[in-house]
């Protein structure tokens, strides 16, 4: 029996010129199922030729080239018309093995509902071009940012999908960094990636096909980068971040992350610190999500930092408006320790700048105090624990 059938799968051979090895590659996939789709990208080679001796297999064909991405999504639309819930994505040029398709349902098998990536060890690869070990750990790096996670081969094309990544969605790449950018997309959304060991053949220069233009791709993967990064900086991580630690009890905040956790003591008082500084900071409705953010970045303990930026929670709002407002008070030598109702343009604008100084004020001094303080106690702690 097809494997395939039980998993409502399907292999998906998106190709652009590549007449030399797709029909190797087709009949190496129809060897190890039936269900295969094949996107021609506007191919102008012999590729329509080709495909003409395979008419068991399921054929996406039009006339202009508009990229890898766009070649995908047209395989996914296609696979999810014909009742398909997952597709494995192998590349045409021959460098896939079509025997090691049993290895991502395996892989699937043990992670239901993942992400299957696989890992192509670019270290014992011959005749690999030097920019394609480049790219990738460009592309790694990046992926680290905007996710948190790790993975060694960002730029493989052999991979497992699950279809509803892709079922009234928008992405915004159509050409050869679409794949990186579903990759980032589909850990934002929380599907699980992993990622399994697999062969590669690259064959010696002069036999090579490549459609990778080193300076519009690496400009267009820079460029969505920048997007990418942008969003998880001031969305996705932030979100993420602050949903795990708000599902957590007190008792397991304190006693995992902060008493048994692996975080220094000179860690732990920095991100009280910051927590204390974010948490007055007038930036409301924002503290959260830029501290979160930021404590990844540094590698702060992001735990010891929500427990002190809670200190702008509703019912100390107002005693921490009034601080800010008094701090400011001092700092303008001429503000007023009460605030002036009336209401015109001019007291409005005074009020606004007294507060704003003195909030930012307030913040730096509250950090530096309970991050210090902080220090100090745990100092204490560990002397108690050692006697």
């Amino acid at each position: 029996m097809d494997r395939f059938d039980g998993f409502k799968a399907c292999v998906i051979i998106p190709t652009y010129n590549n007449q030399l090895t797709l029909a190797k590659v087709i009949r190496g996939v129809l060897s190890m199922t039936a269900h295969v789709i094949v996107v021609n990208d506007g191919s102008t080679d012999d590729t329509r030729e080709v495909l003409s001796h395979f008419p068991q297999i399921q054929q996406v064909d039009y006339q202009l080239n508009k990229g890898k991405g766009h070649a995908l999504l047209s395989g996914f639309k296609k696979a999810l018309e014909l009742g398909y819930e997952y597709a494995v994505t192998i590349d045409s040029d021959g460098q896939h093995k079509p025997e090691e398709l049993t290895s991502f349902l395996d892989a699937f098998e043990r992670n239901s509902g993942s992400l299957v990536v696989g890992d192509r060890n670019l270290k014992n690869i011959t005749h690999l071009p030097s920019r394609n070990s480049f790219a990738n750990k460009f592309s790694n790096f990046w992926f680290n940012v905007q996710t948190g996670l790790k993975l060694t081969d960002t730029q493989t094309g052999y991979r497992l999908y699950p279809l509803h990544l892709f079922k009234n969605r928008k992405y915004f790449s159509v050409k050869y960094e679409f794949e990186l950018e579903v990759l980032v997309r589909a850990a934002w959304q929380g599907v699980n990636i992993v990622s399994i060991p697999i062969d590669a053949y690259y064959p010696p220069p002069e036999e090579r096909v490549t459609h990778f233009r080193p300076f519009r791709d690496f400009m267009r993967i820079s460029v969505l980068n920048f997007v990418l990064t942008t969003l998880a900086i001031v969305y996705f991580l932030p979100r993420q971040l602050f949903r795990k630690y708000r599902k957590k009890k007190i008792q397991a905040i304190l006693f995992d992350d902060i008493i048994a956790g692996k975080s220094s003591r000179a860690n732990l008082a920095v991100s009280i610190g910051f927590g204390f500084f974010m948490g007055i900071l007038p930036v409301w409705g924002y503290q959260l999500l830029l501290g979160f953010t930021l404590a990844h970045l540094f590698k702060l303990n992001k735990t010891a930092f929500f427990l002190a930026a809670n200190i702008s929670i509703p019912p100390l709002i107002p005693f921490v408006l009034y601080l800010s407002y008094v701090t400011g008070s001092f700092i303008l030598g001429e503000g007023s320790w009460h605030f002036d109702f009336e209401m015109n343009l001019e007291t409005i604008k005074t009020n606004l700048f007294q507060y704003l100084i003195g909030s930012i004020t307030l913040a730096v001094m509250a950090g530096f105090f309970f991050g210090i303080l902080s220090y100090l106690l745990f100092s204490l702690i560990k002397i108690r624990k050692s006697k």
